[in-house]
Order: C-alpha cells, then structure tokens, then sequence
C-alpha cells in the first residue's frame, strides 16, 4: 500500500475518531485496562458501541495511535503493510499506545499485535467476529490478553442515554422507570437507534453482518437457505430447537449445515445458544438447545411479530443481561420447565422468567422452579416479571422472590450478578 495514502489516512481517520462524540459511559473499568500490561480485545456485534468505547478510553490517555479497518479505502491493505502504518504512527508521535478497530479484517493480524506487544506497545483492539478472534489469540497471543465483551445497552446505559435516574424510589420515580422499561424492552440497546428509532438502520446492521461478516468471509455458498435459517431463528426465538428438526423444517439436505451456519450467526454475536441443564456433559450436547438473538428491537426489524411475543422479548431480554455479566447460562426440562439456571461462585440461581403470575399460568411456572430447585441443592430461586412484586411459596414449602424486571436490571436483588 502506498504509504503517502496510509499516512493521510492514518491523520483522517484521527481527526474524525477525536470528533466522535464520546457517547454514554459504558459499564466498564477502564482504569483495569491501563493496570496491566497485556493486550486487551473487545469483541461485540456490529453498531453495539466498540468505537465509541474506544474513544471513551482514548479520553482518559495523554495520546494514541488509532486505525479503524473497517474502511473500503483498506480494502487492500495486508499484514504486510502493518509496518508502513507503525512507521506512520511514529512520524505523528513516539506514543506506545495503538487502538485497532475491526482488527479482523486483516488477516494474519494477530503476527503484527504479538510483535509490537513484545516491543512494549498497549494494544487495545475490537472485533466482531467471536470465533477468529478466540482462534488467532488462542494461538498466537495465549497469555498476552485480556477480553471485554460488549453488548447493546442494558437497562442501566438506557437510562444513562434518556437521562432518567436510576436511584430513586419515590412513587413518581417508580412509575417512571417502569415507563423506561416498558420502552427498553422494545427499543433493545442499539444506541444509534434511539436517536431515530429508523428501523432501516436494524435491518442495515444485519444485513452488513450476514453478507459481510458471514457469506463473503466464509464463502457461503447457500445463500437462500442461510438467510432463510437467520430469519427462522429471529422469528422463533427462545424456543428450543435441535439441527435435526431444523434441517427437515427448512429442507436443508443435511444438519451438518444447520449447525455450521448456525455457528456462524453465533461467531457473529446475532444469536447465542444455550444447552439443557445436565450434569452429564454428553446429554448436554446431543439435547436440544434453546435460541436467544442479540437485541430485541433488531429482532422485531426482521422477524415475523406476534402479539404474544412481548413474554418471549422480556426472556431475551434477561438472558442478555446475564451475558453481560459473564455468566454460564443453561435452561432445564424434565417433567417440568425453568427457563435458566445459572451457575457463578456464590452458588446457582434458578430463573423462572414470565408477564405475570396468572391463575392460568401459576401452578406451571412455580412447578417448574421448583423442580429446577431440587436439582441444584443450595440454589436460590427468582421469577421475574414485568411488574409483580411478592413472595410465593412453591410446592416443596420453598419461597421465592418475584420480582419486576425494571428492578432485578437495576440490581435489587439478593443475588450478585456481578461478582468480583
């Protein structure tokens, strides 16, 4: 590449990341970042705030190197080129700070950050692409690392993003975060939608990811029945699905492509998939799983809606809050149902996520609780709902909290989701 036209770029590209706006503080310790001296890797779907994260950190920092890679005027550029930008980076400054942005764009990156590492550079650097980050720092980085995962806004950044307090608990206070959440839970975490509520932007955003991030760098050749299999997975999500009843309902020829396309869509943050609560880790893998999507309001953009799925987006809605806490998530099924365990230090947590407790609904919903409960001795048990606030006792004589949603998101509860 001609280094004439990589330092103009390099100097654009600064000029327009010291304009960004810097955006919503973001639930993250940048202080750990700047505590150690190892490489530290930001991974998250498209458009979900990595940049705007970056320029967050680049704030608090005397100076720094920045390329973003996610510009048609690098399409050819290669790992060879890396030392016209680091000499580029010099002719600006002798700074040791390099911030990359959509490094996986550039293959065989991970040689030039490894090297620059061991001469002392910080690196910080974002991708959206789970799996060839995991599989390039796994083998060439091992040991020199540290990973952020970034997802959409939570409830707490929504509010953050509205100007809406969070602390209060006076009547008004109530009635106006319960108002907040009723909009978060359609609006998702994508923060430049809130500012136009376009739902070109959504549908955009996928489309950037299913063509860009998947068929062209994977070369998928079946373009008709991965697309096919996306949309499926949006409109039925949170239900539990396996390869095999996929493969005969979308007429694939094989479940072997289900599950690689699949993995892809997962790779790519779209979707996540969770396995049955076993504690044989065979059944675990050959059970079914259940399918959750990156962002309510993307979901509803693509899917087919229904008036029933306001119960399905607030599951999704929790599951995703419990991504971003780090947490491993499993659902169970025996005789009865429970929508997640979760297993961290303090012990697990059985979840049972719902609208409301109905005369219809209540014997089903505490059964299934209760029964996750037997299995996990110990475990302490929470329904969430969008507004119920009580205490019930289930058919083993256990009590359990229900709990609001807008509340649990905002940490009212006895359990810690974030643990140190």
């Amino acid at each position: 590449m001609n280094k004439l036209i990589l330092s103009d770029l390099v100097m654009d590209q600064r000029s327009r990341f010291i304009e960004r706006d810097c955006g919503v503080t973001r639930e993250i310790s940048f202080d750990d970042w700047s505590a150690h001296e190892r490489i530290v890797v930001i991974s998250g779907v498209r458009r979900c705030g990595k940049s705007t994260l970056l320029r967050q950190f680049a704030e608090k920092v005397e100076d720094f190197h920045y390329m973003n890679f996610d510009d048609e005027r690098l399409l050819e550029f290669n790992v060879s080129d890396f030392d016209l930008l680091l000499q580029c980076f010099h002719e600006r400054s002798a700074c040791r700070l390099i911030l990359l942005d959509e490094i996986q764009n550039i293959p065989k990156w991970e040689h030039f950050v490894r090297r620059v590492h061991d001469d002392g550079y910080k690196v910080v650097l974002t991708g959206s692409n789970a799996h060839l980050l995991s599989a390039e720092l796994g083998t060439h980085l091992t040991g020199r690392y540290v990973k952020e995962e970034l997802f959409p806004f939570s409830f707490r950044e929504f509010l953050k993003f509205k100007e809406i307090k969070s602390d209060g608990r006076t009547t008004e206070d109530k009635a106006r975060l319960s108002a907040a959440f009723a909009q978060y839970l359609y609006l998702g975490g994508f923060p430049e939608y809130y500012k136009t509520e376009n739902i070109d932007l959504l549908q955009q955003t996928y489309e950037d990811i299913l063509f860009r991030d998947i068929i062209s760098r994977y070369g998928v050749r079946d373009v008709k029945g991965f697309q096919t299999l996306a949309h499926y997975l949006f409109t039925n999500f949170t239900s539990e699905m396996n390869y095999m009843r996929l493969q005969k309902v979308l007429q694939f020829s094989n479940h072997a492509s289900v599950r690689k396309f699949t993995g892809y869509l997962e790779q790519s943050y779209l979707v996540s998939e969770i396995k049955r609560f076993d504690y044989s880790l065979k059944k675990q893998h050959v059970s079914g799983k259940k399918i959750y999507v990156i962002d309510n309001a993307m979901r509803n953009a693509i899917a087919f809606a229904f008036s029933a799925d306001r119960g399905r987006l607030l599951e999704n809605m929790i599951y995703l809050e419990f991504r971003r806490a780090g947490k491993d998530v499993y659902f169970f099924r025996e005789k009865n149902e429970c929508d997640f365990i979760i297993h961290q230090k303090s012990g697990s947590l059985c979840v049972q996520v719902t609208q409301s407790l109905t005369r219809d609904n209540r014997e089903r919903e505490l059964a299934g609780i209760d029964e996750a409960l037997s299995r996990v001795p110990g475990g302490e048990g929470l329904i969430i709902t969008e507004d119920q606030l009580d205490e019930v006792e289930l058919p083993s004589g256990r009590k359990v909290t229900v709990m609001p949603a807008w509340r649990w998101l905002l940490g009212e509860s006895g359990f810690a989701l974030r643990e140190l």
